[in-house]
């Protein structure tokens, strides 16, 4: 006697917490490559500062400068510095997002862990009835033989 295939009644679900959780993958792995990019552009901005900053004390020593030219290069750091906040707080912006990816990543992971817990438990469940059922119709199987072997003898 056959028994019915298994069936997890909650597949659909389960089956959208899989694609929840490949998307909160996805998304982390978009911050995080939003994080490297950030890195780089902090970098380069910090870079820029120190290339003005650089500039404006080499220039100091070997020529005169007008006040015009003083101004240009104070205007210069200044924009390279503030260059160097935004995108220091840009990047900060960016770690809470990761951090924040991390944790929704994490949630969705726990989550379809939890339905494939509970998909496994009842395919066992199903094994256990299916061979109790099986072990039943063998009984009466060897049972009616073992009759049918008395009655012809």
């Amino acid at each position: 006697m056959e028994s019915p295939p298994f069936t997890f009644r909650l597949e659909r679900l389960r089956s959208v917490r899989e694609r929840m959780e490949d998307q909160a993958r996805e998304d982390f792995a978009n911050s995080l490559a939003a994080r490297i990019k950030g890195e780089g552009m902090l970098r380069a901005a910090e870079s820029e500062l120190e290339a003005a900053q650089e500039h404006h004390r080499s220039t100091g020593t070997h020529q005169t400068l007008t006040a015009h030219d003083l101004m240009a290069q104070q205007q210069w750091i200044e924009a390279a510095e503030r260059q160097r906040q935004a995108r220091a707080l840009e990047l900060d912006r960016v770690d809470v997002e990761v951090e924040h990816r991390r944790y929704a990543l994490q949630q969705a992971s726990q989550d379809r862990q939890a339905l494939e817990k509970i998909k496994d438990k009842r395919r066992r469940e199903h094994e256990v009835e299916a061979n109790r059922v099986a072990a039943i119709a063998l009984d009466e199987m060897a049972l009616n033989m073992h009759r049918r072997a008395r009655e012809a003898a």
